[in-house]
């Protein structure tokens, strides 16, 4: 059982709260305690005056939690070491102070309440923001031209999200089209986009960036926030409106931008204007930003923050297992296969950072499933895989050291987007003439040596490599 000491409105409402759960106990100051209130389920020991705890009418009690709000109805001098010694098995929770903290907890009663104010600020920010999507899209011409733009080579984050936001925009009356550069060659990436039937448009010739811009009523980035960053738009388009999980170094311009970092993938703040804006929800949306927040949370076993958990549960109940399965586990390629013999060939260890280089880089993305695979290695908190694609080193890199953050690491030393991330995982794509100053190679091979050399030099401080 629990027992609870306190006569306001504080212990009273928290006592009825816990009689719902468990049987409870109120001791209280009669004059004090509002007795008109319905304390269903509650036992209440209502004080006419206050005694010393071992007077009180009460039997033989052992309770498992004592709460103290309030001890002025005990007579008394050290009230709560009385309670310790009347109930020494009991965990006590009070906001005095305690002898011994080991069967119990002081509430630090400021934090709470800074607790509750930022909870509540974030639920306006997220009501607000909701708010003015909504706003900005109703406010536009009835069928106006919409275009969502991925980064290049979007990822399941990016392309749910896209996804999630035509349909978005598709409520509010409007034409939406997504559009992305690059290519996607994830198998996981290339499944969920058939089995979603996701209508991706790809951009590859100047001209057809240009009717974009010309043509579009709103411009809606997805999954990133600065224009020219791994993404065709010309860095000096600023877009209607930014929807992003990452945290920005330098100023964001748009009409709107919702850059929130607390959410650890943007599929999750997607889903979270969906239950704010009443958007109906069906399998397929909610299949795919499932899937999103998965891969960026890697399954939760990277950084994910509570919006993360309640954006998934909500999904849930409309996430298609099937079709999640069969995104999940799509067959492997034949290129894919042969990006992971070279691995694990040319793989070298440079005190606990684990190189791999891919010579021959036919698929982009294996990079990636070739980071991860590698990090479960023995004695290995770091792998950076890279390989050479189109005059660029591609990089993936993965890392579960504690001191290590590989998105300011990489971009610091190739900054302008060329290169970052997050603490645990990063990536980049360099242009061969970036990678040594005063240096440009020749080859894919003059690349890849000299992609060593620099890796080698900033993971490890190994110039001899």
């Amino acid at each position: 059982m629990f027992l609870i000491f306190g006569s306001d409105y504080r212990a009273s409402q928290i006592a009825k709260w816990s009689a719902k759960r468990r049987t409870t106990r109120l001791v209280s100051l009669s004059q004090d305690l509002d007795l008109e209130q319905e304390f269903e389920n509650c036992e209440i020991l209502a004080l006419p005056s206050p005694i010393r705890l071992d007077s009180m009418p009460m039997p033989s009690i052992q309770p498992e939690l004592i709460l103290v709000v309030q001890t002025n109805m005990i007579e008394d001098e050290e009230p709560i070491e009385e309670i310790k010694q009347k109930w020494p098995d009991a965990f006590v929770l009070t906001h005095h102070e305690l002898s011994d903290l080991s069967t119990g907890e002081i509430i630090d009663v400021t934090q709470l309440y800074l607790n509750a104010v930022k909870d509540r600020i974030r639920s306006f920010e997220r009501k607000a923001g909701a708010a003015v999507i909504e706003n900005y899209l109703e406010g536009l011409d009835a069928g106006s031209k919409v275009s969502i733009i991925c980064h290049d080579n979007p990822d399941p984050d990016a392309l749910a999200s896209g996804l999630a936001v035509q349909k978005l925009v598709e409520f509010y009356g409007h034409e939406a089209k997504i559009y992305h550069g690059g290519l996607v060659e994830h198998q996981q990436n290339r499944a969920m986009k058939n089995l979603l039937e996701i209508p991706l448009n790809r951009v590859i010739m100047s001209w057809e960036i240009d009717d974009i811009i010309t043509n579009s009523n709103c411009i809606i980035t997805v999954d990133f926030h600065r224009s020219g960053a791994n993404n065709f738009l010309p860095e000096e388009v600023v877009p209607n409106i930014i929807l992003d999980h990452h945290t920005a170094t330098e100023e964001v311009t748009a009409d709107v931008s919702m850059l929130r970092p607390e959410f650890s993938a943007t599929s999750s703040l997607v889903a979270s204007l969906f239950m704010q804006l009443g958007v109906p929800m069906d399998a397929r949306i909610a299949t795919a930003l499932a899937f999103g927040i998965k891969t960026d949370t890697l399954g939760f076993s990277r950084t994910f923050n509570p919006v993360d958990i309640r954006a998934l549960s909500w999904l849930n109940a409309w996430v298609d297992p099937e079709l999640m399965k069969s995104i999940e586990s799509p067959p492997r390629s034949r290129d894919t296969l042969q990006s992971f013999v070279s691995a694990f060939t040319n793989m070298k260890e440079i005190q606990g950072v684990l190189l791999v280089p891919i010579n021959e880089l036919s698929n982009r993305d294996a990079l990636a499933q070739i980071a991860d695979f590698l990090m479960s290695t023995e004695e290995i908190d770091t792998v950076i895989a890279y390989g050479p694609r189109d005059g660029k080193i591609i990089l993936s890199a993965r890392t579960e050291s504690e001191t290590q953050h590989l998105g300011r690491v990489l971009g610091s030393r190739w900054p302008n987007g060329r290169a970052g991330g997050h603490r645990s995982f990063a990536g980049g794509q360099v242009p061969y003439s970036e990678i040594q100053e005063s240096v440009t190679p020749e080859s894919d091979i003059e690349a890849m040596d000299l992609m060593h050399k620099e890796l080698s030099i900033l993971f490890a401080g190994d110039e001899d490599e």
